[in-house]
């Protein structure tokens, strides 16, 4: 116990030390805008209200840096043969061998720049991640919601209700994408992982938003690559289609002490040569070295069901606050198959997280979440992987979060002499964020 509060200790005094940096900035506002700290948390798309006057071109440099510390179990049915070598003797491996200590410290940088009045641009770059040993771009996006760069005025009636976002950017598939961690910007997701199937991914396309009185609507359309490129795709490989997305919703503060909100939303692709909606984080999993003997793998504990041909998702996000109780769920269903499969499978993934927030300006949380994974993979298998994750955060300033979580993940189904038979791991996590 000493030496876990010594580690925290750690964790808070070092992040308490960045902020200072970051107070001798000037704050700037920018329109139409999610703020990177506390103030916005719970906030999904950005709303057509605006108290921001245009005061000329406005570029905000911001950034966050996440650092862990993981003390971490892990196991399997193994060791499990892979293969044989050059001379035929068999080839063992098995998971590393992992014991507590500091993760990779990540970062991103965000340039943030308001071109004209309800007009603003948006770029991320990942400074430090488990990806990519050097800085390089996440992606990058132009927010319309005003025409005035026109003439002034111009559309006002239409635009007081409607947005229009493109770019190679972040797609806006369920509300889920809103509570993750990205990469160093961790600040609004209330645990250390993500979801097991983490839906993400960046890609050029455009949105468009109808937003009123609560109610919301949205319709987009995506090249379907991660990577992108105008080469044709080589003999035996399929072209990539247009992906499509679009989600409904309703979200309103009934009272003062009330908010409810509810959307569905949907992603489709007809053809491809891979999907990415559950492959497509670069930054990798915020568990690391789970169940895997390969140094170059940062994906598990994810899981990608594998859908690289044709996949159509549906998630439905209910989120309920009432004072300090805060309840969000996930319900998502995914169907595809792969090139070579001849008739699609499906993936359930249900998620609930229940937290009470308390303290001065609710600066301080706990809770629980429950995440299931279920359906079938290309070998036949039925499986299961389910997680709970229970802990809390305390926010030192609005921009300074510390997190301490229990997580604990279990597989069935799975073949057995394969990496996830009989797999498990467990333990604790602790996380420091600063986020400006």
């Amino acid at each position: 116990m000493k030496t876990l509060l010594s580690v925290l200790t750690i964790l808070i005094l070092s992040m308490t030390a960045m902020e200072s940096t970051v107070q001798a900035q000037s704050s700037r506002d920018l329109q139409y805008f999610r703020a990177p700290d506390r103030t916005g948390i719970n906030v999904f798309e950005t709303t057509k209200d605006n108290d921001v006057p245009f005061e000329g071109v406005t570029v905000r440099i911001g950034g966050a840096n996440t650092l862990q510390f993981q003390a971490l179990d892990h196991e399997n049915a193994g060791p499990f043969r892979t293969g044989t070598d050059e001379d035929g003797n068999p080839i063992m491996s098995n998971i590393f061998n992992i014991g507590p200590n500091f993760n990779l410290a990540t970062s991103n940088l965000d340039i943030d720049v308001q071109l004209h009045n309800g007009l603003r641009m948006h770029l991320r770059t990942y400074l430090s991640s488990r990806h990519h040993a050097q800085p390089y771009v996440k992606g990058g996006y132009m927010q319309v919601d005003r025409l005035d760069f026109i003439q002034e005025g111009f559309a006002s009636d239409i635009m007081d209700k409607v947005t229009i976002k493109f770019g190679h950017m972040e797609i806006n598939y369920g509300d889920a994408h809103f509570r993750r961690s990205d990469n160093g910007q961790t600040i609004f997701n209330p645990f250390v992982g993500n979801y097991i199937m983490d839906a993400f991914t960046t890609e050029v396309g455009g949105e468009v938003y109808f937003q009123n009185n609560g109610f919301l609507a949205m319709i987009g359309m995506t090249n379907g690559k991660l990577n992108q490129s105008v080469r044709e795709p080589a003999p035996g490989q399929l072209a990539t289609r247009v992906s499509l997305v679009g989600k409904l919703g309703f979200d309103r503060q009934i009272s003062e002490d009330l908010r409810l909100r509810l959307t569905g939303s949907f992603y489709h692709t007809g053809q491809s040569n891979r999907t990415f909606l559950y492959a497509g984080d670069r930054a990798g999993s915020r568990y690391y070295n789970i169940l895997t003997s390969n140094p170059g793998e940062f994906r598990t504990p994810r899981f990608d069901p594998g859908f690289n041909n044709e996949l159509t998702a549906i998630m439905i996000n209910p989120f309920v606050k009432f004072q300090g109780l805060e309840f969000f769920g996930v319900y998502e269903v995914a169907s595809g198959k792969a090139a070579a499969e001849a008739d699609s499978r499906t993936f359930t993934q249900i998620g609930a997280e229940l937290l009470y927030r308390f303290g001065s300006s609710e600066n301080i949380y706990l809770g629980g979440r429950y995440n299931l994974v279920t359906g079938d993979t290309a070998a036949g298998e039925s499986v299961d992987i389910d997680r709970i994750n229970i802990g809390g955060g305390w926010f030192l300033t609005n921009n300074v979060l510390a997190k301490v979580e229990y997580v604990t993940q279990s597989y069935s189904g799975f073949t057995t002499g394969t990496l996830f038979d009989g797999a498990k791991f467990n333990g604790l996590m602790l996380e420091a964020v600063i986020s400006f």
